[in-house]
């Protein structure tokens, strides 16, 4: 394991709700309004970190409303919390090497709404973008 990632340990994809897998397979190929649907936070992200898609779940859960997501680097503008080797590192280095699979907790420390989860990274081939799947993580504190 990268040291830089000690920190935050992968995790078997199995840790996720099945129907929260579900959705992250079927998201590629879904509309906007069928994202919106899904009661998991997901976010599409082009290979620069800029944000193509965000659903209505994650823009409840991070009270931020989506227009003002769109097109915004999620590392920079929307979640500079998760500019660290945990979370940035894995995609950025997903990026580079075109495959990137991952699942791990994360703590979003926004001021609104400091929230735990599960967060799953997909890199998809066809699309070269990046999916995240967030899961609300009621593990523990």
């Amino acid at each position: 394991m990268n040291p830089l990632h000690a920190s935050h340990p992968l995790l078997p994809a199995e840790a996720l709700p099945a129907e929260a897998e579900a959705a992250l397979d079927a998201a590629d190929g879904m509309t906007a309004a069928q994202l919106d649907a899904v009661p998991y936070g997901l976010i599409q992200l082009d290979p620069t970190g800029r944000i193509l898609a965000y659903n209505a779940a994650e823009s409840q859960l991070a009270s931020l409303p989506q227009q003002d997501a769109l097109g915004k680097s999620f590392f920079t503008e929307v979640a500079p919390c998760c500019k660290v080797p945990a979370f940035f590192g894995r995609f950025t280095d997903g990026v580079i090497h075109e495959s990137l699979d991952a699942t791990f907790r994360f703590h979003f420390a926004f001021k609104q709404h400091p929230r735990n989860v599960l967060v799953r990274m997909r890199y998809v081939k066809r699309t070269r973008t990046v999916w995240l799947l967030l899961v609300e993580d009621t593990s523990g504190p």
